[in-house]
């Protein structure tokens, strides 16, 4: 059994379970729990009518979040001749060819977002041991293999997120910093539920959406009606 601390026991104290609330509501609450001293990040918690076990019922995406995540984007692009330039030249932090593969088989993960164009894929088959486990390796449905490698990375350094179902069907998608305004979260919080309805797989059947929960990073969960959102 979990135990908590008595300052988060305190603030759950303070949301009630009973009621669902509106986005807005749900941040103002967030921001007035937060207690600690650093900015937290506040996150969607979205539990969808979907069994991943099947390949129809599957979610995998990706979102640009208006307002941006708030969060330092370190991008990494593995290419060959005039773009390993070109990918410097658009924000990437590392690029580079055959040796930045070998670098990373050596064990360097210093980045967030792996970008690589098709010609390279052969090459980096071989890494998806080490980048696999930890959400790193490249995908065309992730945005991340590609050929226009500046506009990537600039959708990356911007806001771009990827989100998958878990295995019992929960999105867990950050959507923000608690110290952006509230406005500002709605914002990001409509594009994800936007991209969302979008992507809906064919296999999925009955209800949708099950529940919205929005929570930050060492705040409790709040329950959101989705109807305010759609409706905003």
């Amino acid at each position: 059994m979990s135990k908590y601390s008595r300052r988060f026991l305190s603030i759950l104290k303070q949301v009630d379970k009973n009621i669902l609330y509106t986005p807005v509501d749900a941040f103002e609450l967030l921001k007035q729990l937060s207690s600690v001293r650093f900015v937290e990040t506040v996150e969607a918690h979205i539990l969808l009518g979907l069994d991943p076990k099947y390949a129809d019922q599957q979610l995998r995406s990706t979102v640009i979040l208006p307002k941006g995540s708030g969060k330092s984007v370190k991008v990494a692009v593995i290419t060959q001749g005039n773009q390993i330039e070109e990918a410097m030249s658009a924000g990437a932090d590392i690029a580079g060819s055959e040796d930045l593969i070998e670098e990373i088989l050596k064990g360097r993960l210093d980045f967030d977002k792996l970008i690589a164009t098709p010609d390279m894929m052969l090459l980096i088959a071989k890494l998806g041991r080490i980048l696999g486990p930890r959400g790193l390796m490249p995908s065309p449905k992730s945005g991340t293999v590609t050929k226009d490698i500046t506009s990537a990375i600039n959708e990356f350094k911007a806001g771009k997120l990827e989100y998958k179902v878990d295995r019992t069907g929960i999105l867990h998608v950050p959507i923000g910093k608690l110290s952006f305004n509230i406005d500002d979260l709605n914002l990001n919080l409509k594009a994800l539920q936007e991209s969302v309805d979008k992507n809906r797989p064919s296999g999925s059947k009955g209800k949708y959406w099950k529940s919205l929960y929005l929570s930050s990073t060492m705040g409790p969960g709040i329950p959101v009606n989705i109807n305010f959102l759609r409706d905003s």
